[in-house]
Formats: structure tokens, sequence, C-alpha cells
């Protein structure tokens, strides 16, 4: 195993040589990540760490005059190696400056080894098919809902199926070729189901025919723990579409090698980096995290979610949410709004009190279970809710950047 040692200069070279020895791999490179103190060839330039992965103003002729029996780099692809061994520490380099260079090696399929930590990259499957996946850094944050905007961007001129997976998906991937009614989740809920699985949500709400799939756990860098994802993706090839689009779940990552990969973003802290280095694209919740996205070198783009009502709505209406989409724009008489699908204690007691003629209902959480329930109890109109993706003004146009890195209808990589 070829290993490149990540180095800083509070330790003495003495002691780093003699570290860099003993280490049961053959050690190709060192690069400095930091720190000046034990420097006895003075304090180079390379002395500071940027988040590019390289040390600041680094080249050869800057690096310290120490030798360390190794060759000195100035970046983590600078030499072939097998893993990265971390023999830096505190004060150089603290947690969150660990995890982004454990992001960094991550993202160049790199283990990031240290004393009593390893983080291994997550595996990506090939892919017979054109593909795009949808990934988050967490839950309830629109990753779904960006899901769908994909799914009908490519349906417009290509066959397309969506691939989901979920913390209640089916044991056995599930083919939804119709889109599901609020009855039948009705239905589907009273039999024990989770009735707003991502894959019913994107089937209701897109109609592209969607495999559904499920997946327990999830690693820090993505790695579902289990899932049936791979079984998934071999039903939705057998189908025979143009384009095969992965939903994520949560932060876990589908273990597909897709063609492009989006990722939805409220927070680059941690191992987050790692999931934004290997998408081709970052649509950021704030500011904050699209200036943590441009600092990674990532086409960035800001974005809100709206809602929209998938059918006329009638009389008085009450608006059932997880999240804080706005509901003003809404044309319709809004006389309650429930932001308390995923707490059912608060939703519960909202009901008893509720009263509303149509409920427009976000399909997460308890949507059917309690709140199409209590309106079929009561005779109430259920209108289901989908978010739109709506860029910032002056933002780059996502639905081009996505069609210009997917290739042309009908073709097969």
């Amino acid at each position: 195993m070829r290993a490149l040692a990540l180095i800083d200069g509070e330790h003495y070279a003495p002691v780093v040589r003699d570290a860099l020895a003993a280490l049961p791999y053959e050690v190709v490179g060192a690069l400095l990540v930091g720190g000046t103190e034990k420097l006895r060839g003075g304090a180079p330039g390379a002395a500071g760490a940027r988040s590019s992965g390289r040390p600041s103003s680094a080249s050869p002729a800057t690096l310290p005059a120490e030798d360390y029996g190794v060759p000195l780099v100035d970046a983590l692809d600078a030499v072939e190696a097998d893993l990265v061994v971390d023999l830096s520490d505190e004060p150089v380099l603290g947690p969150r400056e660990r995890l982004l260079w454990a992001s960094r090696a991550l993202a160049l399929g790199l283990p990031y080894v240290g004393a009593d930590f390893r983080f291994d990259p997550p595996r990506y499957h090939p892919f017979e098919l054109p593909s795009l996946a949808v990934v988050g850094t967490g839950k309830r944050i629109g990753k779904t809902a960006v899901t769908g905007h994909v799914a009908r961007l490519l349906a417009r001129d290509r066959d397309v199926v969506v691939v989901a997976m979920g913390r209640g998906g089916p044991p056995e991937p599930e083919v939804l070729r119709a889109p599901p009614t609020v009855a039948e989740l009705v239905e589907l809920a009273r039999s024990g189901r989770h009735a707003a699985s991502d894959h019913l949500e994107t089937a209701a709400l897109v109609g592209v025919p969607t495999v559904g799939c499920r997946r327990a756990g999830g690693g820090m860098a993505g790695a579902p723990f289990d899932s049936n994802v791979l079984e998934g993706a071999r039903v939705a090839a057998s189908l025979g579409p143009d384009v095969v689009v992965f939903d994520g779940s949560g932060a876990a990552i589908p273990p597909i090698a897709a063609d492009v990969r989006v990722l939805v973003a409220h927070d680059l802290s941690g191992l987050n980096a790692y999931r934004a280095l290997v998408s081709d694209v970052v649509l950021a919740a704030s500011e904050e995290v699209a200036e943590a996205a441009r600092a990674l070198g990532r086409p960035t783009i800001r974005f809100s979610l709206r809602l929209r009502p998938v059918e006329p709505l009638e009389g008085r209406v009450a608006v059932f949410t997880t999240g804080p989409a706005p509901v003003a724009h809404l044309d319709a008489d809004v006389v309650f709004c429930s932001r308390s699908l995923a707490r059912r204690d608060e939703l519960e007691a909202q009901l008893e009190t509720l009263d509303a003629d149509t409920y427009l209902v976000e399909l997460k959480a308890a949507a059917i279970d309690l709140v199409a329930e209590d309106a079929l109890a009561r005779g109430r109109r259920v209108v289901l809710a989908e978010n739109e993706v709506v860029p910032l003004p002056g933002e780059p146009d996502l639905d081009a950047f996505l069609l210009d890195r997917l290739a042309p209808p009908g073709s097969r990589t």
C-alpha cells in the first residue's frame, strides 16, 4: 500500500521521520499542512493550508529544509497513492480541518487513516444507462422536490424512471407505473405501510414510473449501511428508459456511479464537504452554504421552495407542511397553516379543532395516516402539494446546467 502522509511543523522532523519509517506502508510523499514552531529551516510560505487542498503559497522551492526521509509534495493528488495517513494533530488540524482533508481524500477515492480512525470512500456501482443522482446533506431540505423538478425537466423529451430509496421503503423494489391516488395511499397506510415514502411522493406528484427501494443507516460520507438500491437499479434498467434519476435519502447517497450528481445542501461542515466535492452542482439553502461550496470550487445555485397545489383549491383551506415553505402566494382562503406533519402530538391536537373545507398537504411524514384519514372522517377534500424549486434572482439556470451535462435524448453510455 502506497501512502501519502499529512505532517505538520509542530512536530520535530526526526520524530516525524521515525513515525513515517514505522508505518506499515510504502510512504511515497508527505504534505505539510501547517505549523512552523519546530521547523528549524524557517517558516516557509507553505506553512498554512487552504481549503483547496494545497498548502498556501506552496511550491517545492518554499518547502522547509527539514529531512523527512520522503519527498515533500504540495497536493493530495501530486503522487500516486492508495491512502492518506494523517500524522498531524492539534493545533494545526482540529476536527473541522481534519474532516475537510478527509473529504478531499475520499473525493479522490483514497481512504483517510489516523491513529484511531479510518474513513473509506463510499463505493459507487457502474450503471449502464444515462443517469443523474440527487443527494442531500440531511432530511427535509428539498431533496425530493429537486428530484421531482429534475424528473419533470427530463420527461419533456425522454422516457424517465426514478429510483427512490427511503427509510420506509419496500423490502423488494416496487414499481409504480401510475400516480397513486389519495385513497390508494390511505389504504397503504391502513395496511401498515409508510404511505408518504419518497417513491410514493415522486410517483404521485411527478407522474413518471418510479421504483421504490429502502435503506437502513448511513455512513458519515453517505454510504447506506444496507439497501436494495442495486436491485432497484436493475429493475429500472429493465423498463428501458432513456435516463434514470436516483433519489437519495436524507444524507445517504445512492450507491450508483451516476453520470451527474446534484447536491441539495443546508450545511457543508464535516464530511458534507465530501458530498459537495463528488457533486456537479450544489443547490444551496443559504448564502453561507453557497460561500462554502464556492470555496470548495463547486458550481453553486441558491434556491427556494414554493408550495404548489396539484389541483384547484376550494373553500376554506388548511395547509399542512413539514417546513417553512411560504403560503402567502396561494390563491386561496387559507384559514390555518400547520408545520407539524413530523410532530404527531402537535398535529393530532391541531386536527381536533380544525374547521376547513380543503386540506392542502405535503406528502410527508403523517400526511396520510393522520391528515388524510382525518379529512376522510370529516368528509373534507384532500389536495396534495408539491414543492416547486425556484432559483433565486440572478442565480444560474439550473435546467440549462443539467441538460448541458446529460447525454442527449435517446443516447446510451
